[in-house]
């Protein structure tokens, strides 16, 4: 039998692990040591708290601010809550302001009130910049290191000026152009730098369609979804005055499209992304309770409906047998519609204005599957409990249901955008309490009138 192949991270852990269960740290301090701090923040979030504990103290504290900025919101916390205030200083003050902005709000009073006096004046006045915006917004995942030209110059003054900066700001792919105010004006990409003549002045290249600027407040999904559409490296960052304030890089875009990857799996079943897995059992437990009595309350309801239906379910046992195949297929019926629309939202190709079309469609979809699926699960009912009404009853009550959830579920997404429900967390129990109240209603309501 072949071996299964084991990823490098999975090497990692697993030699890390086999050293922390021997109670082994120098060793488990030692394979650590020289891994990258992306790395390092992974292998920390996969270990227990109190290994987090042991190791973190034996990180060079040069890199300690690039792992904070990079594990989740609950290991973040835990590593903060364990460092002094001047170690938490030295390993954050040289982070980039944006990532800096992230990892702000978790840290102590003291520790901030630190932090700024050791930045220049205009590094702290970048920080507050970023942290006047909303953390979802683009002002709030903006980088406030960019580089600025003026209309008036040539390529080649230009090009000696980014000489002598010696270093420029990751993802640099282009200059943005503005004039003595500071009034956004366009863009000059680092091609034409290198392509045009020096002689050419910097305000006959500006271009304006390749980098159209992001207003400070537009919300991060909507950032991701231009980059996506423009494929884009970097984009420019205005206020309401038209005044650049900071830039956006394709990293800061990548982490949001991640996040929301996140959100949305976690989300289905009422979890945070943020959660550490290996948090304390009663703090899990707290936050998972809230998700099961919401659905108690769901379940209640459906039990409710079926006990309208006590004396049919006693008079024929094969009802009770049958019921969870109808209220089952409307269920993942439902939810294959509520996905689509749910991701159609959020990539911003399902607006109101093509919400009538996509609902017909996914109702004939539906339509369509529960003539197929009535015909085969009827065949079924009848070779099982040879009953032709009964079969009959069930391909009718499958057909219901079926169109009920697709209905439901490309409308369901809509509604709850409009009241400012996020769709993703209570989009799917909604929806499964209407298929089971529906299914059960249809089946159980068909078979009162006709059995």
């Amino acid at each position: 039998m072949a071996e299964i192949e084991l990823t490098s991270f999975e090497v990692s852990l697993q030699n890390l692990m086999i050293a922390l269960e021997a109670s082994d740290y120098d060793e488990a301090k030692q394979q650590i040591k020289d891994l990258h701090p992306g790395e390092i923040a992974l292998l920390l979030e996969a270990i227990q708290p109190k290994d987090r504990s042991v190791l973190w103290p034996s990180i060079e504290i040069s890199i300690q601010g690039e792992i904070l900025k990079e594990v989740s919101e609950d290991v973040q916390s835990q590593l903060i809550s364990e460092m002094t205030v001047d170690s938490l200083v030295k390993a954050t003050e040289k982070l980039d302001t944006d990532d800096l902005a992230d990892i702000v709000p978790n840290m102590p009073e003291s520790a901030v009130h630190s932090l700024l006096l050791t930045l220049d004046f205009k590094h702290r006045e970048r920080l507050n910049k970023i942290l006047s915006y909303p953390e979802d917004s683009a002002g709030g995942l903006m980088n406030t290191d960019f580089i600025t030209v003026r209309p008036d110059v040539s390529i080649r003054a230009v090009i000696r000026y980014l000489r002598l900066l010696k270093e420029m700001p990751i993802d640099t792919d282009q200059v943005f152009v503005v004039d003595r105010n500071f009034n956004y004006l366009g863009s000059l990409l680092i091609t034409s730098l290198l392509t045009e003549e020096p002689e050419r002045m910097v305000e006959t290249l500006i271009n304006n369609d390749f980098s159209k600027p992001v207003s400070a407040d537009t919300d991060e999904t909507e950032v991701a979804l231009l980059f996506e559409q423009r494929n884009l490296i970097s984009a420019p960052v205005i206020d309401e005055n038209n005044q650049l304030v900071g830039r956006i890089t394709i990293d800061d875009v990548v982490d949001v499209i991640r996040d929301q990857a996140e959100h949305s799996v976690m989300s289905m079943v009422g979890l945070d992304e943020d959660e550490d897995v290996f948090a304390p059992i009663i703090q899990s437990s707290k936050r998972r309770s809230v998700w099961l009595g919401v659905n108690l309350v769901t379940a209640f309801i459906a039990v409710y409906f079926i006990g309208l239906f006590e004396a049919t379910l006693q008079q024929k046992i094969a009802l009770a047998i049958l019921m969870p195949v109808v209220a089952s297929m409307g269920g993942i019926a439902g939810t294959q519609t509520l996905i689509i629309v749910t991701r159609g939202i959020a990539t911003g190709r399902v607006t109101t204005a093509n919400i009538k079309t996509l609902i017909n469609k996914e109702v004939a979809v539906s339509g369509l599957n529960g003539i197929i699926w009535s015909i085969v699960i009827g065949l079924i009912t009848y070779y099982w409990f040879a009953d032709l009404l009964l079969s009959l009853i069930i391909a009718l009550a499958i057909i219901t249901n079926l169109v009920v959830a697709a209905f439901s579920g490309a409308f369901l997404p809509l509604l709850l955008s409009k009241l400012k429900i996020d769709p993703a967390l209570a989009g799917g129990v909604i929806l499964t309490t209407i298929t089971d109240v529906i299914g059960f209603v249809a089946f159980l309501g068909l078979a009162a009138l006709f059995i």
